[in-house]
């Protein structure tokens, strides 16, 4: 009987410990709350999470358009700042207005950021600049990472949002870095074994190899914790 009970109530809301302390943590925080308290009243939480996903549906576009015109790479980085803008204040904004949803917020809002990292990585690995199966495993290590940070907030009620001083927006900064830089070098490609291979696939590839290490590191380190 007790274990029944336990399977079938519902349990109550927690607010997750957030904690950030990536480079631009203070100063994105600062921008935020200055956003907030200016947002006019139409501007809702729901809103800039949709808005959030356009943005990844015009990194998506534009980079599949960067196969014919390596300017759209322009296009794909305000996609970027879209995104940001939309996935940033969602939560902040419900915060600031003291409308809080706590549940649904959380559901919605990761379930909404994980469609737009595969519509943003789907995109990138369209682009010709990187090929398509690097992207997709870059994608499979940040989503390994996201899974990590979600159980942990499930059994320790801490959020963790930085790994290596980064967080998700130093992540798109260097995405927007990377979209520069391939658009002033145009592509670059090594011939390796009769295959042509994009110089720009080593460092997304680098950031798979990265992500799953500090996914296996991370969660070793919690399971000790929880011993």
């Amino acid at each position: 009987m007790e274990l029944e009970t336990s399977l079938t109530s519902t349990p109550t809301a927690r607010v997750p410990n957030r904690i950030q302390t990536n480079l631009l943590a203070r100063s994105e925080r600062r921008l935020l709350n200055y956003l907030c308290s200016r947002l006019p009243a139409w501007v809702t939480p729901d809103g800039l999470t949709a808005l959030s996903f356009v943005g990844a549906l015009l990194s998506f576009a534009s980079y599949v358009a960067a196969r014919f015109d390596p300017a759209w790479l322009f296009g794909a980085s305000l996609g970027l700042v879209v995104y940001w803008f939309g996935d940033s204040l969602d939560g902040s904004l419900a915060r600031h207005r003291k409308i809080e949803r706590p549940k649904y917020g959380y559901f919605i809002d990761h379930s909404v950021d994980a469609l737009s990292n595969l519509v943003l990585m789907a995109g990138l690995g369209l682009s010709s600049f990187v090929s398509l199966p690097v992207a997709l495993l870059a994608l499979i290590g940040y989503y390994l990472l996201g899974i990590h940070v979600f159980i942990s907030a499930y059994v320790t009620d801490e959020f963790k949002l930085t790994f290596l001083s980064a967080g998700p927006t130093e992540l798109r900064l260097l995405l927007v870095a990377l979209n520069t830089i391939m658009f002033i070098a145009g592509a670059q490609s090594l011939n390796l074994g009769g295959h042509a291979v994009s110089l720009y696939d080593a460092p997304v590839g680098l950031a798979a190899l990265i992500f799953l290490i500090l996914f296996l590191i991370a969660t070793i380190k919690k399971a000790r914790e929880l011993l």
